[in-house]
């Protein structure tokens, strides 16, 4: 498991502990406040969920069995995911989602950079991670551009998000940039 602390903007608080570890059984309630919710859900290509039932199938047929997916936590509560696509090979894609209540607190940009520093041990033979945002997206792009991807354009009508079309932008750091 790995952990980052980050200053929180209230100076009156702790620092938060951001962890990244594998999806339990156990955070199917925690899945289902951040993936219940259509302002998170809204540029995932799944389905906002609506049950604790459906949590749990999605841990178990999704997330468990995943090659490098992993639940964002802080106190071991999961407030979303970040995961790699990874199939042999040179490169691979990342994708992360976050509780809205924790969005413009750095966590999603202390995460990618977690992940991508665990990513890139754990599989040496990427050399390129590339992630894909909705043009409409600014909170993604912002957390790419932070965790120090690159943008290298616009793709047009590129991604099917809940039955519409959308124009995509895409980010990349190759594992000889600096993170």
């Amino acid at each position: 498991m790995w952990t980052h602390s980050i200053s929180t903007m209230n100076p009156s608080s702790p620092p938060t502990t951001i962890t990244l570890r594998p999806f339990r059984l156990s955070d199917a309630n925690d899945l289902l406040q951040f993936a219940g919710d259509e302002q998170v859900t809204r540029f995932l290509r799944w389905e906002t969920l609506k049950t604790t039932d459906e949590a749990l199938t999605f841990i178990k047929d999704k997330c468990i069995p995943h090659r490098w997916r992993r639940s964002i936590c802080i106190d071991d509560r999961s407030i979303g995911f970040i995961s790699t696509f990874y199939e042999d090979g040179h490169k691979a894609d990342i994708g992360y989602g976050l509780a809205a209540k924790y969005w413009g607190r750095g966590i999603a940009t202390e995460a990618v950079k977690m992940a991508v520093k665990q990513v890139l041990m754990e599989f040496p033979d990427i050399v390129r991670l590339q992630a894909f945002t909705d043009v409409e997206n600014v909170g993604s792009q912002r957390v790419l551009e932070k965790a120090g991807f690159k943008l290298e354009g616009l793709l047009r009508k590129y991604t099917m998000i809940k039955g519409c079309v959308k124009d995509t932008l895409v980010f990349s750091l190759l594992s000889t940039d600096e993170i």
